[in-house]
C-alpha cells in the first residue's frame, strides 16, 4: 500500500508529442489546421453574435443553432490551440490537472453537442407534424429548460470519466502519443488495470449518442410521414427544404465521430498516426463546416448578414 501511495501521483504532468510518426510534417500540418480553426472560431462566433443581436432570429431553430455553435467553440477552442502549439513548438508539457479538465470539456462538448442536435430534430419535428401548436410548444421557458437539461446531462454522463482517471496510479511513462488529452488515451498510461475506464469511458457516452441518434432518426420518420401527405410537391419541397440544414449537421457530426472512436477502439491495425490524424480531424471539421452550412441554405440567415453589412456600409 505505502509503494502505491507514492507511485500514484509521480506524475504531476504529461508530455503531449502531437502526431506520432508525422513530426517532420507538423509544421505543413499546422497551415490548414490553423486556416479551420480561424474560419470555425469566426464562423461560430459571428453566428452566435448575430442571433443574439437580430430580433428575427430569435426563433426556437435559430436558438437551438446558437447552442450547437458554443458546443462547437468548446469542442474546437480546447483543443486545437494547444494542437498548434505543439505543432509548432514540438512536444508541450501539460499538468495533470489541465489534462483532467481538457478530457472533461471535450467528452462534454461532444455529448452535449448531440443533445443539441436531437433538440433540432425535435423542433423540427414539431414545426412540420405540429405547426399550429409550435409556438405554444416551444416558448422561451421551454427552451431554457431544454438546454439546462442538456448541460446536466452531459455534465453527468462525463463526470466519471474524470474521477475515473484522478483515481488511476501513473507510475510508468508520461509521454501521451496524441495531441490533446482523451480519456481512454490517458488511461492507457496507467499502472494499473483499466477495464473500468474502458467499459464506461467507450460504452455510457456511445450509448448516450446512440440514444440520441435513435430518437432523431424517429422524429425523421415522423416528419417524412407528415411530409409525404402533404397535398402539393411544392409544400412538400418547402417542408423538406427546411431539414436540409439539419440533416447535412447530423451527417457531419455523426458520420466522423463514429468512425474516428470505433477506429480508435477497435481498429488495431489501422497505424497510430492515422488514429491521431483523424481524432485531430474530428474536433474541427463540424465546428468548421456547421456554420458554413447553415449559412448556405438557411434564407433567413442570409439576409440577415446582408442586412447587418449594409447597415455598416451605410
Amino acid at each position: 500500500m505505502a509503494v502505491f501511495n507514492n507511485t500514484k501521483f509521480s506524475h504531476l504532468t504529461f508530455i503531449l508529442i502531437g502526431i506520432p510518426g508525422l513530426e517532420a510534417w507538423h509544421t505543413w500540418i499546422s497551415i490548414p489546421f490553423t486556416m479551420m480553426y480561424t474560419v470555425a472560431f469566426l464562423g461560430n462566433c459571428g453566428l452566435i453574435a448575430l442571433i443574439a443581436t437580430q430580433r428575427r432570429l430569435h426563433e426556437p431553430m435559430f436558438i437551438f443553432l446558437s447552442m450547437l455553435a458554443m458546443a462547437d467553440l468548446i469542442l474546437s477552442t480546447t483543443t486545437v490551440p494547444n494542437m498548434l502549439a505543439i505543432f509548432w513548438l514540438g512536444p508541450k508539457t501539460i499538468a495533470f490537472g489541465s489534462c483532467l479538465t481538457q478530457v472533461f470539456f471535450i467528452h462534454f462538448g461532444f455529448v452535449a453537442e448531440s443533445a443539441v442536435l436531437l433538440a433540432m430534430g425535435f423542433d423540427r419535428y414539431v414545426a412540420i407534424c405540429d405547426p399550429l401548436r409550435y409556438t405554444t410548444v416551444l416558448t422561451n421557458e421551454k427552451i431554457g429548460k431544454i438546454a439546462t437539461a442538456i448541460v446536466i446531462r452531459s455534465f453527468l454522463v462525463i463526470i466519471p470519466d474524470v474521477f475515473l482517471l484522478k483515481w488511476l496510479p501513473f507510475c510508468a511513462s508520461n509521454v501521451l502519443p496524441h495531441s490533446y488529452c482523451e480519456h481512454i488515451g490517458v488511461a492507457r498510461l496507467a499502472c494499473a488495470d483499466i477495464t473500468l475506464n474502458i467499459w464506461f469511458g467507450f460504452a455510457v457516452p456511445i450509448l448516450t449518442v446512440i440514444i440520441d441518434v435513435v430518437l432523431i432518426a424517429v422524429s425523421y420518420m415522423l416528419i417524412l410521414r407528415a411530409v409525404f401527405r402533404l397535398p402539393t410537391k411544392d409544400a412538400r419541397h418547402k417542408a423538406l427544404s427546411t431539414c436540409g440544414s439539419h440533416f447535412c449537421i447530423i451527417l457531419l457530426f455523426y458520420i466522423p465521430a463514429f468512425f474516428t472512436l470505433l477506429t480508435h477502439r477497435f481498429g488495431h491495425n489501422v497505424p497510430r498516426h492515422i488514429h491521431i490524424l483523424l481524432a485531430d480531424l474530428y474536433v474541427l471539421v463540424p465546428p468548421v463546416l456547421n456554420p458554413i452550412v447553415y449559412g448556405v441554405k438557411t434564407k433567413q440567415l442570409r439576409e440577415q448578414v446582408v442586412y447587418v453589412w449594409s447597415q455598416k456600409w451605410k
